[in-house]
């Protein structure tokens, strides 16, 4: 397993080197290789592809945030992806990204297209900017379900537009209202990460939108009858 393990990661960064986007180097180690989850990613997904995805979603994420140039964005070399046997869907800590065996296994459908967008979710984490850890987790989560929507990976169990309790519920709800937000003003979601740089604050959305956060949402629900 051990050689696996090497093989798979080795493999990667080798890949890395080929098509990696500009500096970032990534890897890729199944961990969970001799699980059914794990079997299952080498089989129908695999470390290459993976990686590639990884360089693709970093590439799209940039223009989407609009960090066109380094100064713009994190400094981050190196983005190592692991295959866990671990409960949930996915984690990113320390530009680390864990994906569940467990889920692979289990999931039902194209899981190959079911996790493209995951990586572009988390890798989403590794490079958006959270204000200081002042911001909250809803639009932190949000954003990154943005991302994943503009991208063409939103699944179909998604909440549809309109849909949702308050702004920042988080994931597909703040998904949705931030992408009806963009509509109102192009970039809008880059230039509100870009002031998520050094802090949060609600008055983001009216100093670049003209109204506040909660009269937003209320058009928004309005829009959809919802």
């Amino acid at each position: 397993m051990a050689k696996l393990m090497l093989f798979l990661t080795y493999a990667a960064i080798l890949s890395a080197a080929i098509h990696g986007s500009y500096a970032v180097q990534y890897t890729v180690t199944n961990r969970a290789a001799t699980t059914p989850g794990g079997a299952r990613f080498t089989r129908e997904i695999g470390a290459r592809y993976t990686q590639q995805t990884l360089s693709s979603a970093t590439s799209f994420i940039w223009r989407t945030l609009q960090q066109n140039t380094p100064s713009q964005r994190k400094n981050v070399q190196k983005v190592s992806l692991f295959i866990d046997n671990m409960g949930g869907v996915a984690y990113t800590i320390n530009n680390e990204i864990h994906i569940s065996a467990r889920y692979i296994q289990g999931y039902s459908g194209n899981v190959k297209r079911e996790i493209t967008g995951v990586l572009y979710h988390e890798m989403t984490h590794i490079w958006q900017w959270n204000g200081n850890g002042r911001a909250p987790g809803g639009l932190i989560e949000g954003i990154a379900d943005y991302v994943r929507l503009k991208a063409g990976y939103a699944p179909s169990h998604w909440v549809k537009p309109g849909q949702g309790n308050r702004w920042d519920q988080g994931y597909d709800v703040t998904a949705r209202f931030l992408d009806y937000c963009n509509s109102q003003k192009h970039g809008f979601v880059a230039q509100l990460n870009n002031k998520m740089r050094n802090g949060y604050s609600d008055r983001y959305f009216v100093d670049l939108l003209g109204k506040n956060v909660n009269q937003l949402w209320k058009d928004y629900k309005a829009k959809y009858n919802n």
